[in-house]
């Protein structure tokens, strides 16, 4: 019997957003702001997330799927789509009006990088793909949003960049903030998956310089390695390994960028056993030597 043939769906990053609309405002390939003086874009095939999109509505009602799952989106809604997820079958009403950002995968890491409370932030963004906010807080986040508008207008700003990312982790914590109200408001309860998730990704964010075994952190939990592993995949749809990886991953990329450690230094820091074992774990997952990247 033929195996079935797979399609390859697109992938939607950065660069083929800003290529299919480009009058949005932006930084290189890390981030593309859009907002009611240049219009919502209007993304006409289903895609496969490469980046993570930030969007509050405005006016009017858009429509669209995330994981085959149907949103609908009005005035004072905040929707978060995380990378990985799949969107399609979109359907703006005329006159809707509204502001999103679209971060890169890795500029996003960049600025998360010491925010406590993520896997929080993640299982309420899977729970709740659009949540609604008070109109106060709403327009709290729009003007701060303008405000970080300003900063990506100012090109000869010497450390642009960088002071877009700090006022996007601002901008971040400010969401947090929002999510927080929104589930007191709400008071769900976590299933038996999600706890374990959020305990594992708690220890993780303690441990993951030291530990990188998933055996481990089962028998932590208290837990089978295969129980653990179907669980996170089921909740989070990545596996516990390739959560371990986006925390070594980040700490790593963070380190090649913003500090003079050495990569040997940095092999140390992560417990590597040498700077070799660094260069083939960090090049089998971004493509790249570490080298490589901190030269780019």
């Amino acid at each position: 019997m033929r195996e079935p043939k797979f399609i390859d769906m697109r992938e939607l990053n950065i660069d083929l957003i800003r290529a299919k609309h480009p009058y949005g405002f932006n930084i290189e390939s890390d981030l593309v702001l859009y907002d009611q003086t240049t219009g919502l874009p209007v993304l006409s095939e289903t895609s496969k997330m490469k980046c993570l999109l930030l969007a509050i509505c405005t006016d009017g009602q858009i429509e669209y799927t995330v994981d085959t799952e149907v949103h609908k989106v009005v005035a004072n809604d905040i929707l978060i789509v995380s990378e990985g997820q799949v969107m399609g079958d979109y359907k703006i009403a005329p006159g809707s009006k509204g502001v999103c950002l679209f971060l890169s995968y890795d500029f996003f890491q960049e600025i998360v990088s010491n925010v406590k409370e993520l896997s929080t932030l993640f299982l309420f963004a899977r729970r709740h793909p659009v949540f609604h906010a008070e109109n106060r807080l709403v327009k709290e986040l729009i003007t701060y949003i303008q405000a970080v508008k300003l900063k990506m207008l100012d090109l000869d700003h010497e450390f642009r960049r960088e002071l877009v990312a700090t006022m996007l982790k601002v901008l971040i914590y400010d969401m947090c903030n929002v999510i927080y109200r929104v589930q007191q408001v709400e008071k769900t309860g976590k299933t038996r998956g999600e706890t374990i998730f959020a305990d594992f990704i708690h220890m993780v964010e303690k441990e993951y310089k030291s530990e990188r075994r998933v055996s481990w952190y089962a028998e932590q939990l208290y837990i089978s390695p295969k129980y653990l592993s179907e669980t996170i995949k089921h909740v989070s749809k990545r596996t516990p390994s390739e959560w371990i990886d986006y925390y070594v991953m980040m700490e790593i990329r963070v380190l090649l960028k913003n500090s003079k450690m050495s990569i040997k230094q940095i092999a140390e820091e992560m417990n590597f056993p040498n700077q070799s074992f660094l260069g083939k774990y960090f090049k089998d997952r971004y493509g790249k030597s570490p080298s490589q990247f901190r030269r780019s």
